[in-house]
């Protein structure tokens, strides 16, 4: 663990968001100081189209690690794949979660992967907002005087279902023994 601090109000977290792409890599950094979430840092890892996909994966790579020594954060929270019709495009969007996952765990960072409904569902309300919708309540949450660009804004999104989750609740979720129901 790299760093979780004590504040009057409970643990300070820091959280790295991170939307995958293979061609542009969201990221937005986030801290939960009690029970506010404060906005540290955004930006988009943009990777040469024209380049391989094994060189972008590495550029990708490279560029999540900088970002995690740079602002050391605490866990990180990573948008689930969906599904698409575009076989190719799921597939190298895969590659590139493989890659963000890769990142956090050479670190050692617990990763928490959130569904798109359910970043949705925390940063506005409902699971069935539309993307302009998720950017601009990103922008009012944080207090940011413009939207994000659409990448960054998305890993911000993420962190703050990561910030907002309960760590206890999740913990308890993952680890309970599930009951078998008896047929009869």
């Amino acid at each position: 663990m790299i760093g979780k601090t004590a504040t009057g109000f409970g643990v300070t977290r820091r959280i790295l968001g991170i939307d995958p792409g293979s061609r542009k890599t969201g990221y937005g950094l986030v801290e939960v100081r009690g029970s506010k979430v404060v906005h540290v840092d955004n930006g988009v890892i943009v990777v040469n189209v024209k380049d391989s996909i094994p060189l972008r994966l590495r550029q990708i790579c490279e560029g999540l690690q900088d970002i995690i020594r740079e602002f050391r954060p605490d866990e990180v929270a990573v948008e689930s794949v969906f599904l698409g019709k575009n076989v190719s495009s799921a597939l190298k969007l895969g590659q590139a979660r493989g890659v963000a996952l890769f990142a956090a765990a050479h670190f050692n960072l617990t990763v928490t992967e959130y569904a798109p409904t359910e970043v949705k569902r925390a940063v506005v309300g409902t699971g069935r907002a539309e993307k302009k919708q998720v950017q601009e309540m990103v922008r009012i949450l944080l207090g940011l005087p413009e939207v994000p660009q659409e990448d960054a804004a998305d890993a911000l999104a993420v962190a703050i279902a990561g910030g907002l989750a309960n760590p206890l609740l999740s913990q308890l979720t993952t680890t309970r023994p599930k009951r078998r129901r008896k047929n009869g």
